[in-house]
């Protein structure tokens, strides 16, 4: 099942297959865009309630217009400007894309990712990608291919799907999500993109989220280990909870907040498969990087459904 051959995923996705594919920000499971039955399978494979959109990727920024065409002018500039790369742009689904991949909304994701495996892929299978994180709904978001075999591996079916084998993930958290469908545009999903490069790219206002959810990660927890996560807002309030929390331990890359972000997920797994009860987490700051790594934290520390 894990394999590095575009050739053969790219066969895969034509054929309604799976293909877990590397991007620069978390493993997606990849199916095509414009087939219905094979976007039924994300939804089933992931345990995915099917009203929870799905982000579809593109394999250059110039094929936007053609499966978006009413994508309005900021849409366009910030397509232009930070594709490929870690920012999903909210726009009006055209006829071109299905209703279930937008979870029946009438606004649809969509991307161009950095990782030239991925672009590879795409443009190889001639058909634009829905791809959610590699990853059963609600867990810890995979940034290896081992991480897609540990979680989805028994779920997808041997010589029909595959797992395309890129290395570990640069960003390690998912991409920034923008609403161009709103005026001013909303950031629904804070990533490696900061809001402040968005609203010069658009020469306008950026407001935060607001109404209902509508896009991939909006809900209060998410990206969750099995251990409990505990949030403290200096490495001197984590000692002194460590100290009386058996089975705890330390999560701090505030000095360095790229390799907080691209460590992230691993360290969630990792506390899981060392039997850590309690991971204390140290919350960055609240700018730059650090907003998508406090929103990760949150919502991993958050009460579980």
């Amino acid at each position: 099942m894990l394999t590095d051959d575009i050739e053969l995923a790219a066969a895969a996705l034509r054929s309604g297959g799976l293909v877990a594919m590397p991007t620069e920000t978390v493993y997606g499971l990849a199916a095509d865009a414009t087939d219905p039955a094979a976007i039924a399978r994300i939804f089933s494979t992931k345990g995915r309630p099917s009203d929870h959109p799905l982000i579809v990727h593109l394999a250059s920024p110039d094929d936007l217009l053609r499966w978006a065409p009413d994508a309005s002018p900021a849409a366009c500039a910030l397509g232009a400007a930070m594709w490929p790369g870690p920012v999903t742009i909210i726009v009006p689904r055209s006829d071109h894309l299905p209703a279930e991949v937008a979870g029946g909304r009438d606004t649809v994701g969509i991307r161009v990712p950095a990782h030239p495996m991925a672009q590879r892929l795409i443009a190889a299978a001639g058909v634009p990608v829905a791809a959610p994180s590699a990853n059963r709904f609600g867990a810890v978001s995979p940034t290896t291919a081992q991480h897609v075999l540990d979680d989805l591996g028994e779920h997808l079916v041997d010589g029909r799907d595959l797992v395309l084998d890129g290395g570990a993930c640069e960003v390690g958290v998912e991409s920034t999500i923008i609403d161009c469908t709103v005026d001013p545009p909303q950031v629904l999903r804070a990533g490696a993109i900061t809001t402040e490069q968005v609203a010069d790219i658009i020469g306008s206002d950026v407001e935060g989220a607001s109404g209902p959810a509508r896009a991939s990660g909006m809900l209060a927890s998410h990206y969750a280990p099995n251990c409990q996560v505990r949030l403290v807002d200096s490495p001197d309030d984590a000692a002194a909870l460590a100290a009386g929390t058996t089975g705890s331990r330390i999560l701090d890359h505030t000095d360095d907040l790229a390799r907080y972000a691209r460590d992230l997920y691993h360290e969630l797994r990792r506390a899981d498969a060392d039997g850590v009860r309690v991971l204390i987490a140290v919350l960055p700051a609240a700018s730059g990087l650090g907003h998508a790594i406090i929103d990760r934290l949150t919502k991993a520390a958050a009460p579980r459904p």
